[in-house]
């Protein structure tokens, strides 16, 4: 389920951004749950799945791109670029350490999950979503350098990944095809 740029555009919307933060935590909760409701843990897991698929696509574009969660989302995008348009090496880098750290918080999560270990459980799922965050931050970051860079300033047009312009001066998306 790939993103076209409508659907890119639509996730740099904050309430996107900011409705996908909790979804790891509440997975969490919804595993551990199978203590409570056995089976039917699942209902929530695939509600969660569901709404992670759908997030990004179920909030309009937003008015304007200057808040630190839309920022993020277009440093992602410049992210997942990087072997089209190379990014600075010293993002690649904190990009990369933030996304290992990330993954490996991972498992204490999994292993308090499995041996129902409310410790293990918190700390991963919160260290998992700090390095997350922390990671946003730095494609906000990333998309800020991207913004300043030569032919940027003046309100003049830059590139973004996927042939989506951004305006930099009024911080809107717009259609290149305009």
């Amino acid at each position: 389920m790939g993103m076209t740029d409508a659907s890119w555009a639509r996730h740099a919307n904050p309430w996107s951004f900011w409705t996908r933060v909790p979804i790891l935590a509440l997975l969490a909760l919804a595993v551990w749950s199978r203590v409570w409701i056995g089976w039917w843990c699942l209902v929530p897991v695939a509600v969660l799945i569901a709404w992670a698929l759908i997030n990004p696509r179920a909030f309009p574009p937003p008015a304007s791109l200057d808040n630190w969660a839309s920022r993020a989302v277009l440093g992602e995008r410049l992210w997942l670029a990087r072997k089209t348009r190379p990014i600075p090496a010293h993002h690649a880098r904190r990009a990369m350490i933030l996304s290992a750290l990330a993954g490996v918080s991972l498992i204490p999560l999994a292993y308090g999950l499995w041996a129902l270990d409310p410790w293990a459980s918190f700390t991963g799922a919160m260290l998992a979503s700090v390095f997350k965050l922390w990671f946003c931050d730095g494609m906000a970051w990333l998309a800020a350098d991207r913004a300043a860079e030569p032919g940027a300033a003046s309100g003049q047009q830059t590139w973004t990944p996927h042939s989506e312009i951004v305006n930099s001066s009024a911080g809107s998306i717009s259609d290149p095809s305009n």
